[in-house]
Order: structure tokens, then C-alpha cells, then sequence
């Protein structure tokens, strides 16, 4: 299992942890608008989820702001963003924030993504920060686990993996 901290301190996880070359877990979140969205339902998509403790601090912020601009460069690639803010919260963030390349998603109802990944956080109730990209056949054929919740991702790594994946 993946060794995560969170400002420092050991958190526990979880969920089984995913590896590349594994089958990508099927999951149920919210979009803003309070529709279910599951890994499923975006099936035939190379799929990066950028998965963020919340929408509203710093580093998830930069995070998710650094994904939408690279959207653009990524044009077969859908980017989720999935943390467990509100969905209102995470659409008001994003108004604000003029996001329009990444859909966020909400995990709060009941740490489906969470769990399904390996990245709730028990202590938390958030979740870890992580990377994930699931090529069009659902296949994992990236993973990053940030050790430390509080850094930012190797985001190049993760754009690179969405690039090749097919």
C-alpha cells in the first residue's frame, strides 16, 4: 500500500492501492450538477483524474488550475478532478476560477473513488493526492501516489503518460 502523509503525519488509506497495468476500478461520483458520473460512463476516453484533498487550498488549486491549461495540449484526454468538496463548492470554485477543461467531480457521498483507488484518506475523510491515467480500454497506465499530501504531483510524468496513452 501506498505510504502517504499529510502535513507530516502518517495517514491511513483506504482502499486497495492501483498499480499501472491494472484493470482501472469502476466508481460513482457527483458532477456539479448532482448527476452520477462513473468511470463507465466515460468508457472509450484516454481519462486523466487528478485527485485533489480540496479544491480550495493552495497546492489543489494550482493543481487543477495547471491540468486546464494543459487540456489544450491534450486533446483526446478527459481530465477529471475528483476531491470530496461539494459539488456546489467545487462549482463555484471553478466559476471562479474560469475552469473549463477539467470536470470536477465530488466523492463526499460515500468515498466510492476513494476506496476504489486507495487514496481516502481514514483519518481525513479527504482524499490523498494522486494521478491517475486510464487509457481508452480502462486500463491504468499511470499512478502516482504524492507522499506527501501537502506537494504538488510530477505533473510533466502524468501529461506525458495522458499523451501516449491510447
Amino acid at each position: 500500500m501506498a505510504s502517504v502523509t499529510f502535513n507530516g503525519n502518517p495517514v491511513t488509506l483506504l482502499g486497495n492501492e492501483v498499480k499501472v497495468g491494472d484493470k482501472a476500478p469502476n466508481f460513482k461520483v457527483l458532477a456539479p450538477d448532482l448527476s452520477e458520473v462513473t468511470l463507465d460512463g466515460t468508457k472509450g476516453n484516454v481519462r486523466l483524474i487528478s485527485v485533489v484533498p480540496s479544491i480550495d487550498t493552495g497546492v489543489c488549486d494550482a493543481q487543477t488550475r495547471r491540468f486546464n491549461e494543459e487540456a489544450s495540449s491534450l486533446p483526446n484526454v478527459k481530465i477529471l478532478t475528483i476531491s470530496v468538496d461539494l459539488p456546489f463548492a467545487q462549482k463555484r470554485w471553478c466559476a471562479a476560477a474560469g475552469i473549463e477543461n477539467v470536470q470536477t467531480l465530488s466523492d463526499h457521498r460515500d468515498l466510492s473513488f476513494g476506496e476504489a483507488y486507495g487514496v481516502a484518506m481514514q483519518e481525513l475523510r479527504l482524499l490523498a493526492r494522486a494521478v491517475f491515467v486510464v487509457d481508452s480500454n480502462d486500463v491504468v497506465t499511470y499512478a502516482e501516489y504524492v507522499s506527501e499530501a501537502t506537494n504538488h504531483p510530477n505533473y510533466e510524468a502524468a501529461i506525458e503518460a495522458a499523451k501516449s496513452a491510447k
